[in-house]
């Protein structure tokens, strides 16, 4: 080859330089974000980072949907020969957990090895910047309460009722720890991520692109806002960042991370060990939050499969709800001729 052909090679080459791969972060296996921590700091507590000691005596005083840690001191269990509670009672309908059925973890959150008052890290104090005037809108807190909504038509009671999207924000974006089923399988494919989600079976298909503006680009319409939201994802360096937009607006009134219509969340996977997934989201939303915010957690590998969660399936309480109010009405018809049905 002539002098001149190699000078000629060496020019194109330079002109049309081979992109070096970068090298993508290794997801795929089974993970559990299990812990006690929750979203916002507890009141008392002033600081994100506790010591072993710190974080034993904060889990010591940790209630569970509305029950005493294990070996605490408690009320009595009720009666079964007593009969049912009094209509409205405070109890009723409330109580369908102890501490067997639950199984949030043992204790708070270790990311990078620190324990973890809060999953949210910015602002400093650690809780939610959530806009007053949104704040008052928003239903009264009935994370683990059943049998609270309309009973019309099976699609009046609450989205956890009928089995929809998993309590507590498991199913993201923005995916938080609950009581139980806290397991989640990751599997990566040439130009797709699956989030298999054991609270309450959510799959969170997520397709990949080789850049932002490309990921961004493949939004769906705004129109199209599915449950879990509209979600997109590129890698950088060895981060999975995923963007979510426009999500079902059922879904953002019952979320611990509710995202108005022109809000979005960006998720951060990044593997930073043999075991553990280092899982960052923050949230940009002027509409509900006063200024933005973020929130780390961490997810372990674990021996424990992804089990089916057959929620639907021989689900009583749905037959129950309806078919008692439908009775309530035969029996004012009966009594006033007059229907109360809505």
């Amino acid at each position: 080859m002539s002098i001149l052909r190699l000078f000629g090679l060496s020019i194109a080459l330079m002109a049309c330089p081979t992109a070096v791969a970068q090298p993508r972060p290794d997801l795929t296996g089974t993970w559990t974000n299990a812990s006690l921590t929750t979203l916002n700091r507890p009141a008392g507590v002033d600081k994100l980072i506790l010591s072993k000691t710190e974080a034993d005596a904060l889990v010591a005083r940790i209630n569970i949907a509305g029950f005493a840690p294990e070996g605490a001191p408690t009320e009595d269990f009720s009666n079964p020969d007593a009969g049912a509670p009094v209509r409205g009672g405070a109890d009723f309908g409330v109580k369908a957990y102890d501490q067997f059925w639950v199984a949030p973890g043992e204790q708070l959150a270790l990311v990078k090895g620190e324990f973890r008052s809060s999953y949210v890290i910015d602002p400093p104090n650690g809780r939610v910047p959530m806009r007053a005037e949104y704040a008052s809108q928003r239903p009264a807190s009935t994370r683990y309460v059943t049998g609270v909504g309309g009973n019309e038509g099976p699609e009046a009671p609450p989205l956890s009722e009928r089995c929809l999207i998993g309590f507590g924000n498991t199913g993201g974006p923005g995916m938080l720890s609950t009581l139980y089923n806290n397991t989640y399988q990751i599997v990566q494919a040439p130009g797709h991520v699956m989030i298999l989600v054991e609270m309450v079976h959510d799959a969170r298909i997520v397709p990949t692109f080789d850049s932002a503006p490309e990921a961004r680009r493949a939004h769906r319409p705004d129109a199209v806002k599915p449950w879990l939201g509209d979600s997109v994802g590129w890698y950088e360096g060895g981060t999975l960042v995923v963007e979510t937009i426009n999500i079902h607006p059922a879904q953002v009134m019952a979320s611990a991370v509710p995202v108005s219509a022109s809000g979005k969340v960006t998720e951060r996977f990044t593997r930073i060990a043999d075991g553990e997934i280092f899982y960052e989201f923050s949230v940009d939303d002027p509409a509900i939050y006063s200024t933005p915010w973020r929130a780390e957690l961490s997810f372990y590998a674990t021996r424990e499969q992804v089990h089916e969660y057959a929620c639907h399936e021989g689900n009583h309480a749905m037959a129950g709800i309806l078919g008692g109010a439908r009775q309530l009405e035969r029996e004012n018809v009966a009594a006033t001729g007059i229907s109360i049905r809505r």
